[in-house]
């Protein structure tokens, strides 16, 4: 390991104020009636704050571009030409009616860290750059271009703004034509750092303000269909019946119960279904839901589903129904690098706060830049874990707590890789 550039007591501290009027800033683009923001993914809201950040990159003094998939890039060069550049960032996109925060917090602290560097005369070793993603909300679209070949299928899905993925990273300043040039090879990133609220309520419950994340959750979903058979709600006695949607019921509590039968943090969602044909008076011959499972052991996800295909057959040999699976996502899990986080639980002791190691349960881009480089997450505390909401609350105190360990996590790891 390679000895730190400067003495610890030389690390600046980033502008906490800087820093939360960005953030300010940044929630008047897309802001909805609730008091958060409705910025989808190639909206005009979207391309409107994406303006607003590639001037905050130039006021950061960074060389801006917009690569081939859309995503926004600010560079600057390090001491050492040959070493690859280290990247930080996250996303500045919601989901309907979301928050002021998720995604934001990282951009935004990627931004302030690359500025207090340039004020305070700092040049790291490795270049550095300060990515914001695009339609991370939508399926880490940017990072996935980043660091995987598109499918035409792919290219073609729709997302929630109505625009296809091809045509939001045109509408973006990107080029679908060309997203080779955005792919960047395995080893070609030294490192992946990754500022966010933790999107759940473990850091606010246990009053920790910074979260060493271990890993990024695998996702595994499917698409469950029930078949039985539609008949007259008022003529068909309940013995004779083939209800999709009671084997459905049945499906849900299962799912719940083989989840919770296996000690660990895993969790298990039945999130939509829809009854067909779906008239008051008719029993739903077909059911349609999804299944999720999420943890940081892929193996266990495969189990959990071996589990619950199993007693599925059970549920429906109850009245006389059937079940299908089909697979419609699968992100693996992502484990943060063992150097990293350890630099991140130094930097939160150097600066005096109190730090716990967590996973996420929810995916980030740095699930996708895993797989080409070593990953590290900060969080910071999101208020009774609340996310994905309008009520969604960090306080600019515990922003700029995180920003501080990312500044002070990024030197060691210029160091030190």
């Amino acid at each position: 390991m390679h000895a730190e550039p400067f003495p610890r007591w030389a690390v600046p501290t980033v502008n906490g104020g800087r820093l939360n009027a960005h953030l300010e800033q940044l929630h008047a683009f897309g802001r909805n009636p609730q008091g958060g923001v409705s910025r989808l993914a190639y909206s005009d809201a979207d391309r409107d704050a994406r303006v607003l950040v590639q001037q905050m990159l130039r006021d950061a003094k960074l060389d801006v571009s917009i690569d081939a998939a859309g995503n926004i890039i600010g560079r600057r060069a390090g001491s050492d030409p040959s070493r690859p550049s280290i990247i930080i960032g996250s996303h500045i996109d919601s989901v309907p009616e979301g928050g002021n925060y998720d995604g934001q917090v990282g951009s935004m602290g990627a931004i302030e860290v690359a500025q207090t560097l340039g004020e305070a005369g700092i040049t790291t070793r490795h270049p550095l750059e300060v990515v914001i993603w695009q339609n991370e909300e939508g399926g880490l679209w940017g990072s996935h271009a980043a660091t995987a070949v598109l499918t035409e299928a792919e290219l073609n899905t729709v997302s929630r703004s109505g625009k296809t993925i091809r045509e939001g990273i045109a509408f973006l300043g990107g080029d679908p034509a060309h997203l080779e040039r955005t792919r960047r090879a395995k080893g070609s990133v030294a490192a992946y750092l990754e500022l966010h609220i933790e999107q759940g309520g473990t850091l606010d419950q246990q009053k920790k303000q910074i979260g060493v994340v271990e890993g990024i959750v695998g996702i595994k979903q499917w698409e469950v269909t029930i078949s039985g058979f539609a008949n007259h709600a008022g003529t068909t006695a309940m013995a004779e019946r083939r209800d999709a949607m009671l084997s459905a019921a049945r499906f849900t509590e299962m799912v719940n119960r083989v989840i919770r039968a296996t000690p660990g943090r895993q969790v298990g969602t039945v999130g939509r279904i829809q009854a067909f044909p779906g008239a008051p008076n008719v029993i739903p011959g077909k059911v349609v839901l999804t299944l999720e499972i999420r943890d940081l052991d892929g193996k266990k996800i495969d189990t959990l589903f071996a589990r619950i295909k199993t007693e599925s057959a059970k549920v429906g040999a109850m009245n006389d129904t059937t079940f299908e699976f089909h697979q419609f996502t699968d992100n693996i899990p992502a484990p943060t690098d063992l150097r990293i986080r350890a630099m991140v639980a130094a930097s939160a002791r150097e600066l005096g706060l109190s730090h716990i190691t967590l996973p996420s349960g929810a995916g980030h881009d740095a699930q996708d830049l895993a797989q080409i480089c070593p990953v590290g997450m900060v969080f910071v505390p999101s208020l009774k874990g609340i996310s994905h909401a309008p009520t969604e609350y960090s306080s600019p105190e515990d922003i700029t707590n995180g920003a501080n360990v990312l500044l002070h996590t990024l030197l060691k790891v210029d160091a030190a890789f």
